[in-house]
């Protein structure tokens, strides 16, 4: 790639989180990117997660889509545009304009959602354009407008920093919102007084700082919040003035919720009675509370209400809008506000305005177009069921993997292929929705496009570009505005710089907004775009950082609603079933495209696993690190076994990341039910309910190579890049009749290659291994049980500049090198071993101690919490 003059840093935005991160992006002379955190920036500081850190490992041309394709053959953009517009003018001409749809990304920058959804609603005149933040925070969206009338997160990051007691409900904040972690630990750290309760039926990471886990039972957080609402009633904590001033509703809700007893809340959620007790008692006293909630809120067919029901408990109590108080939604991707801001969803028009007949005539006249969508369109999980039956004939997805991401997988690849016309723009060549393509085209990735965010906290934030677009990629914002022009439009789409959509997009926020919608840019009208800083909404002459400090919500009457919630009945599994809970590891990031590409970042957690109480593993015969088979009537899935007792019996995790690209079985969303929420239609994305077994396996392997091997036939496999080559787990039910054929053909071992080789009869352990120039070809360990080998002993001899046969074939390294084990310190490679070592040998006994010893953890902070815990597993043993 080309990037910008070296030495040059580039202020830009993070393409993770929700977090919003600022990053100072440096090419250097050497062609690399030098990436840290923007110290000036309000959402980090200068902090960076792992993720965020490895950035610049990320930008290889490694699997890029370079030009645009039709059915598998090289084209021009000309007639890849042609086709498209043509093709979806077509369709809309012969079964009118719900016969297309688009279905977007929380990835894209607001101006590629701008121009998407201007011209899906504006100009063909259909409200089908949905996209990935469906999956994400669409419960949030329809909560926060049932209680205020508006999709408006009321607070700041630095609530979280000022509350007295923090609430964290369904968020793994320490793995998934590393930074927002990092700086509440920091503040934790300081104000010991502060405390923090996290609700989750996982004791994830985030317990590390947690004063009080409560493990709710699968969505109990209704019952646990409305039990909260009148369990305040019954204490006299709720602030009557405010309830009078700013809300209505209160009366009937409250009737509805003081049959919760705290036993009955015990019930329904699994918590004993003290503990719930203690929960109620903390946020009953302390004024300043915020709770923050993400994915375990709104993944689930009754997402709404438990949204709706954290709000009744801060709305009657009147902690929101001020310093220190509010309920908090924290974003999953790093542009699912700009996408709602836009009208991204469905059932948003334009700007946070509904489909209302003013709205419509609004931005009619705005637009200048009288083909405005006049109802909204197919959500998510309606839309794929509809390209199913035929209804929808033509669909573009854009920098998103439904294959792997939406629930039904299956159903998802089989639908696209039964698609007349699939066109899918994205950077990568190589994904499993991209094979399923007419049409692909070429857009342009992080560091090559220019752009805004919002994060969170409504900031919004600019990328910006420090490199070159490679081959003929494009900015999405341009690949649309081209087939809009194609398709008739050429007047309402002449942008030519991502700062024209910008501009436009802030005059809709403001034309005819008298204060009544929240969505308001009118402050950022004629302000200088390459040099924005970092901003929060509503942009006035008078903004203000938070909403709601005085009341003024956008309901006719600008008062909050109360909203009466009926908490589910507790979701029991049938004998023999476990309930599967889906979600995200530290070091990746949704399905691996980008991640994928940082060795360093599959270090940690290299191939996919389910995690499995140990109790419930013993019950299945299913022993450590074997392989399991997960399954229901939607389909399967073959992963690793790690047993912990941070799951809770009958329930089971497994990571949404892994896809065919990296394993041979192990997209996990095929398992997950399109179950939805009612409001939001918000898919149930943890709450499947499926059968586990041991996948019998006759014989397990491991190996590294400098090159990919071809492992078709392979019944079990997961590979990762590694610095220098490739990592690989395997597996074989069956055995291959000869070891040697098989090895020549997966590894291509040339045919007078000096192939070396060892076997154990006694064990039916076997190795393989070819060296070059003293350097490692492959090594291939073989075992009828789980591969001991070292994995990044291993992974290191690919880079090594000299290796020894007799030391490869053996597995294991000599006496005199040290074996750093399992990487728990992603950003320094710090393995198990040498933490272990730090403690054991070097009287580290704390988390600053091991850091200072060994650099753990003194990068981004993400890995704290593991190195925490085997201080506190060594300290217990110990004392045993």
């Amino acid at each position: 790639m080309t990037f910008a003059p070296a030495g040059t840093a580039t202020r830009t935005t993070c393409p993770y989180c929700g977090v919003g991160c600022g990053v100072l992006a440096t090419p250097q002379p050497d062609g690399s990117v030098a990436i840290a955190g923007d110290p000036d920036h309000p959402a980090n500081f200068g902090r960076l997660c792992s993720k965020g850190s490895a950035l610049g490992e990320t930008l290889s041309l490694d699997g890029r889509l370079l030009y645009p394709a039709v059915d598998g053959e090289r084209s021009s953009w000309d007639e890849a545009l042609d086709l498209v517009a043509g093709v979806f003018s077509r369709t809309i001409a012969e079964h009118g304009p719900d016969s297309v749809a688009i279905y977007g990304s929380g990835q894209l920058l607001t101006e590629d959602y701008y121009v998407a959804n201007k011209l899906m609603k504006g100009f063909i005149g259909s409200g089908n354009i949905d996209t990935n933040s469906r999956l994400c925070m669409a419960s949030s969206v329809a909560g926060h407008k049932r209680a205020f009338g508006s999709d408006t997160v009321p607070g700041n990051y630095e609530d979280l920093e000022q509350a007295d007691l923090l609430v964290l409900v369904g968020s793994n904040l320490a793995w998934c919102h590393p930074v927002l972690y990092q700086r509440i630990a920091k503040v934790k750290a300081e104000r010991p007084e502060m405390r923090v309760v996290l609700i989750d039926p996982r004791r994830t990471m985030t317990a590390d700082i947690a004063d009080l886990h409560l493990p709710v039972a699968s969505d109990g957080d209704s019952a646990l919040f409305v039990g909260l609402l009148a369990d305040l009633c019954r204490r006299g904590a709720i602030d009557e003035s405010y309830i009078v001033a700013h809300t209505s509703g209160f009366d009937t809700t409250v009737a509805s919720a003081l049959d919760w007893s705290t036993a009955r809340v015990a019930q329904a959620t699994g918590l004993t009675i003290a503990d719930i007790e203690t929960f109620y008692g903390w946020f009953s006293d302390t004024r300043k509370t915020v709770t923050v909630y993400s994915q375990g809120v709104n993944q689930s067919a009754s997402g709404t209400d438990k949204v709706n029901a954290i709000i009744n408990c801060h709305l009657a109590t009147g902690r929101i809008g001020l310093p220190g108080m509010g309920p908090f939604s924290v974003t999953g991707q790093p542009n699912a506000m700009g996408g709602r801001e836009v009208g991204g969803l469905a059932n948003i028009l334009a700007a946070h305005m509904d489909f209302t007949p003013d709205a419509i005539e609004r931005v009619g006249r705005f637009w200048n177009s009288a083909t405005v969508a006049t109802r909204p369109g197919l959500k998510a999980v309606d839309l794929f069921p509809a390209i199913a039956d035929g209804r929808i004939k033509a669909v573009w997805i854009m920098a998103t993997n439904p294959v792997d991401s939406m629930p039904e997988a299956d159903m998802v690849r089989a639908a696209l292929r039964a698609c007349p016309f699939v066109v899918v723009s994205d950077m990568n060549a190589n994904t499993d929705t991209m094979a399923e393509a007419h049409v692909r085209l070429p857009a342009a990735g992080w560091g090559e496009k220019d752009g805004t965010v919002t994060n969170s906290e409504r900031r919004i934030s600019r990328q910006r570009s420090f490199a070159q677009t490679p081959g003929e990629a494009r900015p999405d914002w341009w690949i649309v505005s081209e087939v809009a022009r194609r398709m008739g439009f050429s007047e309402a789409f002449s942008f030519t710089n991502p700062g024209e959509i910008f501009a436009e997009h802030a005059a809709l926020s403001a034309f005819e907004n008298d204060g009544a919608r929240d969505f308001d840019l009118s402050g950022l009208i004629g302000a200088d775009y390459d040099t924005l800083e970092p901003v929060q909404w509503p942009v006035r002459p008078e903004g203000t950082g938070r909403m709601f400090e005085n009341g003024g919500f956008f309901t006719p009457d600008r008062k909050a609603r109360f909203v009466a919630v009926a908490p589910p009945p507790p979701f029991r599994p049938a004998p023999g079933q476990f309930i599967l809970n889906t979600g995200r590891v530290r070091d990746h990031w949704h399905t691996m495209t980008r991640t994928g590409k940082a060795a360093r970042l599959s270090a940690h957690m290299a191939e996919p696993f389910v995690e499995i109480h140990p109790n419930d593993a013993a019950m299945l015969s299913i022993r450590r690190t074997s392989l399991v088979r997960i399954e229901n009537r939607h389909g399967t899935a073959v992963v690793r076994a790690l047993l912990t007792d941070r799951q809770q019996r009958g329930h089971v995790f497994v990571p949404m990341h892994w896809t065919d690209q990296f394993a041979s079985n192990a997209r996990v969303d095929t398992l997950v039910t399109a179950k939805a929420d009612p409001l939001s239609g918000q898919p149930a994305l943890k709450m499947a309910l499926v059968n586990i077994e041991p996948a019998h396996t006759r014989m397990h392997g491991f190996f590294v190579a400098r090159a990919k091997p071809d492992l078709t036939g392979v019944d079990y496999w997961a590979i990762a890049e590694a610095i220098g080559g490739w990592r690989g787990e395997l597996g074989f039910m069956v055995e291959p009749a000869d070891w040697d054929a098989w090895v020549h053909s997966c590894f291509a071992v040339p045919v007078n290659a000096n192939l070396m080789s060892v076997r154990d009869a006694s064990s039916g352990r076997r190795n393989f291994a070819l060296i070059e120039n003293g350097q490692v070809v492959f090594a291939l360990y073989l075992s009828p049980d789980p591969v001991l080998v070292s994995r990044q002993w291993a992974v290191g001899l690919l880079s090594a500049p000299q290796v020894y046969g007799g030391t490869l074939l053996a597995g294991r390294p000599g006496a005199d090198t040290p074996d750093g084990g399992a990487i728990v310190c992603s950003c320094m490679s710090v393995g198990v071993n040498t933490i272990i070592d730090a403690i054991t040998r070097q009287g580290c006994s704390t988390v600053e101690a091991v850091g200072a010893c060994t650099k753990a953890g003194t990068n981004c902070g993400s890995c704290r919490a593991e190195i925490r815990g085997i201080i506190d597993a060594h300290r217990l043993a110990a004392a045993e």
